[in-house]
């Protein structure tokens, strides 16, 4: 016959998971870009962004001033917003409330 020792972890010891921070990555209204070239470079820039996403933000970057992009973790958003940047695009980085 054989004992099986089953071991119970005490709640000190155990490890919590918490969610990494998320970023908001923002596009800046600019009077120098045309709107199609804003809309390619959003397009180009971030992976599966659509036309219609792509439009629906320079939109609202022309209109409000500012429009979200992406909301994700730290280093995508840095990635983002250097290279909208390295496109000639206004872009800034603020943390998601």
């Amino acid at each position: 016959m054989t004992t099986d020792v089953i071991e119970k972890r005490s709640s000190s010891t155990s490890t919590v998971r918490k969610p990494a921070p998320r970023y908001r990555v923002l596009l800046h209204n600019d009077d120098f870009n045309s709107m199609e070239y804003v809309v390619q470079t959003l397009m180009q820039t971030v992976s599966g962004m659509t036309q219609p996403q792509a439009v629906d933000i320079m939109m609202e970057a022309h209109t409000n001033g500012t429009a979200l992009v992406i909301t994700c973790a730290l280093e995508p958003a840095e990635f983002y917003c250097e290279t909208l940047k390295n496109h000639g695009l206004t872009s800034t980085i603020e943390p998601d409330e």
